[in-house]
């Protein structure tokens, strides 16, 4: 199989487990989402390859919140842009979680990412207040956060978000603006951790 690998807590935690089943003679190929990723997979004995390869079987990744249409927010760990991508190549996204990422709407935890390109960066933070967000530029050691594209990441602070859809068409209409965490109508699957087992969730199935 040629798989999509996440990035994040919950992937990373994939990633170990499959690095596991390899060692046993499971015969897999990873596309990973950030370069903190790669390095895991290298580390546990996956072998990594490129989207030129043809179409990923399955992307596993994690998410920040999940909607009851099973709508995401994604990029706390700033590697949005990456992860849209290797998802959009691939035929399933199962998405990892815990309970606590389950919210009633988008944006109930308060944060959104937006991936920008530094020199555009004014221009985006003006348009994002211009929207309603609460716009703060993310850093690391008192200088820009810079993502694995060598963008910066701008966390905004934002409300409840009733069209993300809509929402999402603005922030993308923005120039210097490359992504936002907004992962609509993408997700296969949805895997929830309890405490007392595994939850699946599926688009206009519910949970079970």
């Amino acid at each position: 199989m040629l798989l999509g690998l996440g990035s994040g807590r919950a992937a990373s935690a994939f990633v170990r487990a499959l690095g596991a089943r390899v060692g046993q003679g499971l015969r897999v190929r990873g596309v990973p989402t950030s370069e903190a990723t790669a390095a895991l997979a290298r580390e546990v004995g996956i072998t990594l390859a490129a989207l030129d390869e043809g179409v990923l079987d399955l992307t596993v990744d994690g998410a920040d919140e999940v909607d009851p249409r099973l709508d995401l927010i994604k990029g706390y760990g700033g590697a949005l842009v990456r992860e849209r991508i290797v998802a959009a190549a691939s035929r399933r996204l199962v998405i990892l979680v815990g309970e606590e990422k389950l919210v009633p709407v988008l944006g109930a935890r308060g944060r959104l990412p937006v991936e920008v390109i530094p020199f555009g960066c004014p221009l985006a933070m003006r348009e994002l207040s211009a929207l309603g967000c609460r716009p703060s530029l993310r850093t690391s050691g008192g200088r820009p956060f810079v993502s694995d594209n060598g963008n910066w990441i701008v966390d905004c602070g934002v409300r409840a978000i009733e069209a993300p859809a809509a929402f999402a068409r603005d922030l993308k209409a923005v120039p210097g603006i490359v992504d936002a965490g907004l992962f609509l109508g993408m997700a296969s699957l949805v895997l929830v951790a309890t405490a007392n087992g595994m939850r699946e969730l599926q688009p206009g199935a519910g949970c079970r």
